[in-house]
């Protein structure tokens, strides 16, 4: 669990730090894939695990930030995945340590309400982000960014252990 969190965030996080050198206009240049472009996939990726991190932890959909002042900035991108990732870790650590992967919550927003699985909602949460770093990786190739980070597990655990 804490390598399949720790790779999901960190290559999020990679990804978004290579942003901070994109105009407003290359965030927002639209492409046929995905949210449209690198903003808005990025809104949308981080959305989504704040709200299945409110889900699994069973507690108030936090506020919806994606139009707040600063929100939509590649620094407040940072700050919000920043947060929910150490949310998501704790909320999962805790699940884990109960043994309570297999364990079911209710999911509030389907309608109807159904229960999900601990465990499966966990990895909906990463695979989610992985399906849309690899579309971000085609944008940003398209946009000219170089040397982008393949974004792979056995990639980032080598980079994790040499910077230890």
């Amino acid at each position: 669990m804490d390598r399949l969190l720790g790779h999901d965030a960190w290559t999020t996080r990679q990804l978004l730090l290579r942003c901070e050198e994109l105009s407003d206009d290359e965030l927002d240049r639209e492409f046929d894939i995905a949210h449209r472009s690198v903003r808005a996939t990025f809104l949308h990726m981080i959305r989504n695990m704040e709200v299945w991190t409110d889900l699994i932890a069973e507690q108030p959909i936090r506020p919806d930030t994606n139009n707040a002042p600063g929100g939509r900035s590649v620094a407040g991108l940072l700050r919000r995945l920043d947060t929910v990732a150490a949310d998501l870790v704790r909320i999962s650590r805790r699940i884990v340590d109960a043994g309570k992967l297999d364990d079911c919550f209710v999911d509030h927003l389907d309608d109807p309400p159904r229960k999900k699985a601990y465990g499966a909602a966990i990895v909906h949460v990463i695979t989610h982000s992985m399906h849309h770093r690899a579309q971000l990786l085609y944008m940003l190739r398209l946009l000219g960014v170089k040397n982008l980070l393949e974004g792979d597990a056995l990639s980032w655990e080598s980079q994790r252990h040499s910077t230890n």
